[in-house]
């Protein structure tokens, strides 16, 4: 008996397997699989237990069908034993199979029994079971049936009804085995409100990604919220990950750090060897992190073995098709056999590849939160010396940038080993097929490799280049955009608008030269694999006579070529990543190894019964900076203060009793608990409540005596949303005595033992020190009774405290109370001597100051703006701030029918941004470059049905004619494509750099003419992101992506229009296939975008937390609040990965669903070739389905470009719409320009006039009535808001008129261009503002002048000596903002540009307290010297200034008080006399 009779079973149109063959190999395959899978299995099981699950119907019956089955195997086995009674002696197998099918029956009814007190709701081990049992009985099935019909009687009709009964039982079982058991019992309770239903689902759910299709559908219907995202599995939680890597890191930190052998015997040298010994090996958090998320790794690991082998097995298909195809006489089921085996494994391999896919893509991710929080935990136990070698920013960036390094390795970490193995399998089936020839096409391939890597590195150094630009480029904005009021006022914007677009232009000529690299990596990378069967068909060919080039060889070749593309490419990339990754590796082991604060090094014991804190005799703590050598006891409840000059250890002292510096010997201990208020107040980013509570308890009577104490009161009132307020990051939207007091309610409302107070009064005013001290730190203040040292400059307070500690270089000079240090005459009272004169002066102005500190609230709320604002950067960020909070509280009503008209919308607005975007890449372009791509895709189908019809030539004598003709049409046509895609791809990126430049030079001109209004209103990052965001993605992410899409999409399309070509039959199922294609495209599109969208915003808090923890670190050491800061930073990163892990699912849902389309095609290209397979030759037939067999990496990336192109091109229509914002009138009217010497004589005249900031607001200047003759020096000056500024800016036509107009010298200033008239007026706006660049450039920037005069006018505002002391003299180079040169030179900068322009009309806009009295005398000076013929307007915030002026015009809320002579108005008793009288000069 054989088991195979070829005859029976291969050569026939009716095809059977041998009865041997049926009972012994198929019924052992399903045993095999269970037993060899067995002991893993139960492993497995016994590490993860989650409950047990109770009885169910469906479990019952799959236990009784189990028994039934073993029941029914061992019917067979008796009934084997009765035929052996009866002396006819069965074969063997007719023991042996019945034996192990029915024991391993058995078996798998156990399992079913375990899995469920194991709480498994669906086995995959069991599924695939039965799935093969099912499987390997339907051969032995057919065979029966067609055995019994051959003979027309049933032999052996007992086994034959126990074949039927088992064969029902095993497709009952299959069935029953899919559906998923209830969720397990006694399982932690969930009280998750919304799980991920991957733990829940079924096996078959989880192989097909099934259960993401929920989130799919949702996301397409409507934007994705919060509150739609799947909470992590317990798994991928901070908590669990960041637990494991800790442990295992500590494991290897322990495993280092043995205490030495005691080495106190050996001489001094032996001892050194032996330590540099040790420490030469470093713990390695490699080791650590390959122990916490190797072993996961590894499962996706073997998955992609499998897939690697698998992928070979469709070329030997294809080869076993084509020869299915020649031969004519073979059986019609062969062929659809091997179709049927290539759509399986196809299939498989994509099941297994996206299951591969999503180990690595979830072990990354995992990494991601594991480095995260280890960086985090460290970075508050960090020692101080060690936080000052690495920067918050480094930080930050080992926690973003080298984290995501490991998160993008993971991806293709598996190519390392699966690369070569691949080459080497391809290489050996190349070998097989075409011999040694294959050596001449992989020496291209090779070839290519440093070609390509070359271009890399040429293409990364324009990168650096063009950063460059970039950075230059957006640094410049930000400072136009920051002074853009000084500019307006100057009519400077010509300048700088050329300085921006020369800055732009170097930026895409480095674009361009890129872009002709890219173009020719494109080339290569799309002719290298025609390259490489050219130079092999070629070689092979011209060997030998009798090597023929058969459609066999052919295309199995060539889809072999194919796969061995991928790995060649991917190999030199994963290597480099590595690199990068090590690097990143040591970096973040660098800062995990760094020394860590002693959490012991302050004791909390109870000392002396009265005493607070204590610091041994000779404690030597040391810092970086400051070493002290201190002893101390403090008594309970005494106020402390510690004084000396700067960097004499004050704040060394506060930090040892903290714990914060490294202690040498001596010991210091501490009762009770701590409040610590730093010298830099640490605010985080939360509302002003939160600040102050600080995750206390809430206690509203506390809270509010604290408030009340801390004069935190007043400042509510003022804030937008009270103690509801955001604070902004690092406090923006908070002056700096706020801050401070914020900091200072912190610690009082802690209620902890002892304040340690570092100069909290330096930050805030003299007269709110005072209210502080006397109802918070002094003796009758909230605190009285517990222990407070505080550091302090301020001598006022020192006679009320107990102790006074002075402090010299480290040591304590002298302590005892204020009369004992006066009496001793040491160093104390000197101290008193040099600083009490400076003190009075101090208390002179303290109305000013607190008058200022208001204000500051009330700038940032009102639209009221001066000509230009304190500190442009902050207060434009607080506006910003401000104008969220109330934002916040407005738009809540109407959010909910917006969705639903958005929708309607979204698809108009892409179509249309679309078209603009084609519009500014050009019409003509744009369908050149579609017809090039057609061109492209016709020649490459064309050398490959040139290469069919070759092929297809008939053999004479063994050898076949005209091969050189062949080649050389071949060659043509494929070098004619690889020239083609040159070409389209230079056509494109060319395109895309007209497109940039085209959108930007709009959108800047349009900035450069927008009314002042609009950035009062809008933030400046929001204008900033636009010019940087926005032109990059424009720049640099938009043609590629059009690039990929289009190659995508026309590679798919010829690989329908060949198919339909060689299979007519094909377009019946081109249809439904596109339809289910455009579905998966359309769901997958909406919910990715949505769930990148979600993932970006919530990504930023994770940094911005983390950068607060490491500035106020020792803030939060100091209240004991690490594990709650632990416990956020974990909330945010899961938060964040919450929207991470959907958007890796909805990668591989994608991915399953799109390569089953195109593993649908394979199936029915392999079908209809099949069928009409008499009609076709084997080169054709090698074409259609090697083309399809390509299909699905293009469909693949085809949505994925469609994504990102849909994510993207919103870029465009942003711009747009900043470039199509309302502008101001025109700079110059033609034939409307005044005459050369306007204005000659400087009258000025308001005739009506009334004007308003913005419309929808009330006027701020009503009806203004007044002549001003030419050379007046007119003051102007009136209450806050009282329109002073408002005047100066209507002269200027920053402001436009609502009714009445100005005139000036006669001349209607409404009615030129804007240029013409600011050109023409001069101003020393009130806070000077310079730009980058050199000092010549900040004083004329038209070049407009020659060197003389500008030294002229720098020797007149007294800055000649500065500058010619300075070595590049006018080519001084200003940093940004000019924060190199003092506030006072700043001002004279701004003196020096009115002397140089010097028209007949000067407004003055006076600094206010900022600047100091000397450069204000400077000022006025050389004004009324060298500005005496001329008409000066002067604000005036000091009166003295301007007694001895002309006239004064007092306004008073828009409208003309008083206007007459000083000497008039202070006789007539008015407004002004009052406000002379409060200045001491009536």
């Amino acid at each position: 008996m054989d088991i195979l009779d070829s005859n029976l079973s291969v050569h026939t149109d009716n095809p059977d397997l041998t009865p041997c063959f049926q009972n012994t190999i198929l019924a052992w395959i399903p045993s095999i699989y269970l037993w060899s899978a067995l002991p893993f299995y139960l492993l497995y099981l016994k590490h993860n237990k989650r409950g047990y699950i109770v009885l169910s119907v469906l479990s019952r019956f799959k236990t009784l069908f189990g028994v039934l089955l073993w029941c029914v195997s061992w019917a067979d086995l008796f009934y084997s034993f009765h035929e052996l009674l009866q002396n006819r002696t069965p074969p063997p197998v007719y023991f042996v199979t019945p034996l192990i099918v029915g024991i391993t029956v058995l078996l798998a009814t156990l399992l079913i029994q375990y899995e469920r007190l194991r709480g498994v709701q669906s086995s995959g081990v069991l599924i695939i079971f039965w799935f093969l049992s099912v499987l390997c009985a339907v051969g032995p099935f057919r065979s029966k049936i067609m055995t019994t019909a051959a003979q027309g009687q049933v032999n052996e009709r007992f086994r034959f009804t126990t074949f039927y009964i088992y064969f029902a039982l095993i497709i009952m079982e299959l069935i029953l085995s899919c559906f998923k058991e209830k969720p397990p019992f006694f399982s932690p309770v969930n009280t998750d409100p919304n799980p991920c239903p991957e733990l829940t689902s079924g096996f078959l759910s989880r192989l097909t990604f099934w259960w993401f299709t929920s989130m799919a559908i949702l996301g397409y219907k409507r934007p994705l919220e919060d509150k739609d995202l799947w909470s992590l599995n317990e798994d991928d939680t901070s908590k669990v990950i960041v637990q494991q890597l800790t442990k295992e890191w500590d494991k290897e930190k322990t495993h280092f750090l043995l205490p030495a052998p005691p080495g106190r015997n050996l001489p001094e040298e032996a001892e050194v060897l032996i330590r540099d010994k040790k420490h030469n090996r470093k713990p390695s958090f490699l080791k650590a992190l390959l122990r916490t998320f190797g072993p996961y790794f590894l499962i996706g690991s073997f998955f992609k073995l499998i897939q690697d082998l698998l992928s070979f097995v469709n070329p030997q298909l294809l080869s076993a098709l084509i020869g299915f195809i020649k031969n004519k006489d073979a059986p019609a089921w062969w062929g659809f056999v091997i179709a049927a085996l290539m759509f399986i494994c196809a299939v498989l391999q994509t099941l297994i590849l996206h299951q591969h896919f999503q180990y690595c893509f979830v072990t990354g991710m995992r990494l991601r939160t594991g480095i995260t929080g280890v960086i985090y935990r460290k970075s508050l136990v960090i020692t101080n010396s060690a936080k000052r070698s690495s920067t918050v920013g480094e930080i930050v960036n080992l926690m973003s940038v080298d984290a995501q390094r490991f998160m993008d390795l993971m991806t293709f970490l598996n190519m390392l080993w699966s690369a070569p193995l691949q080459i080497f399998l391809a290489l050996y089936f190349l070998w097989q097929t075409l011999g040694p020839s294959v050596l001449a096409g992989v020496a291209v391939m090779v070839l290519l490799i440093p070609f390509n890597s070359a271009i890399a590195m040429k293409t990364r150094a324009f990168q650096v280049e063009q950063m460059r630009y970039k950075d230059s480029r957006i640094k410049l904005m930000n400072e136009i955009l920051g002074g853009i009021k000084v500019l307006k006022l100057y009519a400077w914007e010509p300048s700088f608008s050329d300085k921006v677009l020369e800055i732009r232009k170097n930026e895409l000529r480095v674009l361009k030269k890129s872009a002709y690299l890219n173009s020719l990596s494109n080339f290569a990378w799309i002719s290298a694999p025609f390259l490489v069967a050219l130079t092999t068909f070629a070689v092979y060919v011209s060997v030998d006579e009798k090597n023929i080039l058969d459609a066999e060889k052919a295309f199995v070749s060539l889809s072999l070529f194919n796969i061995l593309k991928f790995p060649l490419s991917m190999l030199p990339q994963v290597i480099s990543n590595i690199a990068q990754t090590s690097v990143s590796l040591k970096r973040i082991q660098q800062f995990l190894s760094h020394d860590e604060l002693d959490p012991n090094s302050v004791e909390t014991k109870v000392i002396q019964p009265s005493y607070a804190c204590y610091i041994h005799p000779g404690l030597k703590t040391h810092n970086v900076c400051s070493k002290l050598i201190i002893n101390l006891l403090v008594p309970s409840g005494a106020l402390v203060a510690v004084v000396g000059h700067v960097g004499c250890g004050k704040s060394s002292l506060v930090s040892a009793l903290l714990g914060e510096m490294e202690k040498l010997e001596g010991e210091v201990a501490v009762k009770g608990s701590v409040a610590y208020v730093p010298q830099q107040a640490w605010i985080q980013n939360a509302t002003l409540k939160d600040n102050i509570l600080f995750g206390q308890a809430p206690n509203e009577q506390k809270y509010q005596n604290v408030l009340e104490a801390c004069a935190l009161k007043s400042d509510l009132e003022v804030l937008p949303g009270g103690d509801q307020t955001e604070i902004g990051e690092k406090g923006i939207n908070l002056s700096g005595g706020q801050r401070q007091r914020v900091s200072l309610a912190r610690a009082v409302y802690s209620n902890s033992d002892i304040y340690l107070l570092d100069d909290p009064l330096s930050a805030v005013d003299s007269h709110v020190a005072k209210h502080i001290f006397d109802k918070v730190i002094g003796p009758d203040g909230v605190l009285k009774g517990k222990t407070r040292i505080l550091v302090t400059h301020g001598i006022s307070f020192l006679p009320q405290v107990d102790h006074i500690i002075v402090l010299g270089d480290g040591k304590i000079s002298e302590m005892g109370s204020y009369q004992d240090l006066l009496k001793q005459n040491k160093a104390f009272a000197e101290f008193l001597r040099n600083y009490a004169l400076d003190e009075d002066i101090e208390e002179d102005e303290p109305t000013v100051l607190e008058e200022e500190e208001v204000l500051l609230a009330e700038d940032t709320l009102s639209i009221h703006t001066d000509l230009a604002d304190n500190e442009p950067v902050t207060n434009e960020v607080r506006k910003q701030f401000l104008r969220i909070c109330v934002f916040y509280t407005v738009q809540t009503p109407d959010c909910v029918s917006c969705t639903n008209q958005l929708c309607c919308v979204i698809l108009q607005v892409k179509l249309t941004v679309f078209w603009q975007y084609m519009k500014a890449v050009g019409p003509v372009i744009s369908l050149v470059i579609c017809f090039l791509y057609c061109c492209q895709n016709a020649a490459a189908i064309g050398a490959n049905v040139w290469l069919s019809d070759w092929t297809n030539e008939p053999v004479i004598n063994g050898s076949q004619h005209n091969t050189a003709m062949r080649i050389g049409v071949y060659a043509a046509l494929g070098l004619l494509q690889g020239f083609i895609v040159l070409i389209s791809s230079f056509t494109l990126a060319m395109g895309g750099i007209n497109a940039a430049r085209s959108l930007h030079t709009a959108l800047l001109e349009n900035k450069f003419h927008t009314p002042q209004s609009f950035y009062d209103t809008t933030p400046t990052g929001r204008i900033i992101n636009r010019f940087s965001k926005d032109i990059y993605v424009i720049d640099e992410v938009i043609p590629p992506t059009i690039l990929m899409f289009l190659g995508t999409f026309f590679t798919s399309l010829s690989t329908m229009i060949v198919i339909i070509a060689s299979t007519p039959l094909f377009a019946v199922v081109i249809v439904p296939l596109a339809i289910l294609y455009f579905f998966v495209q359309r769901f997958y599109v909406a919910t990715s975008r949505q769930l990148k969208r979600l993932e970006s915003v919530s990504r930023s808090p994770i940094y911005s937390h983390f950068s607060e923890t490491v500035s106020g670190a020792s803030v939060i050491r100091a209240y004991g609040r690490v594990k709650s800061f632990i416990d956020i930073s974990d909330l945010r990163m899961d938060e964040n990965q919450k929207s991470y892990y959907p958007g890796i699912v909805s990668n591989r849902w994608l991915g399953i669903r799109v390569e089953f389309v195109g593993n649908c095609i394979v199936l029915f290209a392999a079908l209809f070739s099949v069928i009409g397979k008499n009609s076709l030759n084997a080169g054709l037939v090698g074409l259609s389905v090697s083309y399809a067999l390509q299909v699905t990496l293009s469909l693949n990336w085809m949505v994925r470009m469609t994504s990102e192109l849909e994510t993207n091109i919103v870029a465009v229509e942003r711009i747009k719409e900043y470039s199509e914002t309302e502008t101001e009138a025109p700079w110059v009217i033609e034939g409307k320009s005044p005459p050369e010497d306007w204005p000659s004589k400087g009258e000025l005249e308001f005739v009506n006039y009334s004007v308003r900031y913005r419309k929808g607001l009330d006027l701020v200047l009503k009806g203004l009535n007044l002549q001003v003759h030419g050379g007046e020096k007119i003051g102007i000056v009136g209450r806050t808001g009282a329109g002073k500024s408002s005047m100066t800016l209507s002269l200027f036509r920053i402001l436009e008129a609502a009714k009445g107009e100005i005139k000036i010298d006669g001349v209607k200033i409404a009615e030129i261009g804007l240029h013409d008239l600011r050109s023409r007026l001069t101003i020393i706006p009130q806070d000077p503002v310079l730009f980058s660049g050199t000092l010549r450039m900040n004083l004329d920037p038209f070049n407009k002048y020659s060197d003389e005069e500008i030294w002229k006018a720098l020797e007149l505002s007294h800055l000649k000596r500065f500058v010619s002391s300075q070595p590049s003299m006018l080519d001084y180079e200003c940093s940004e903002g000019g924060e190199n040169l003092s506030v006072g030179q700043r001002q004279l900068v701004c003196l020096a540009r009115a002397l140089l322009r010097k028209t007949r009309i000067l407004i003055l806009d006076e600094a206010t307290a900022a600047i100091d009295l000397e450069t204000d005398d400077l000022i006025q000076m050389t004004i009324r010297t060298q500005f005496e013929d001329c008409t000066v307007l002067t604000i005036a915030h000091r009166l003295n200034t301007i007694m001895d002026y002309t006239r004064v015009l007092v306004l008073d809320n828009g409208t003309v008080a008083e206007f007459d002579t000083p000497a008039n108005l202070i006789a007539s008793k008015g407004v002004f006399y009052s406000m002379a009288k409060d200045a001491g000069l009536a």
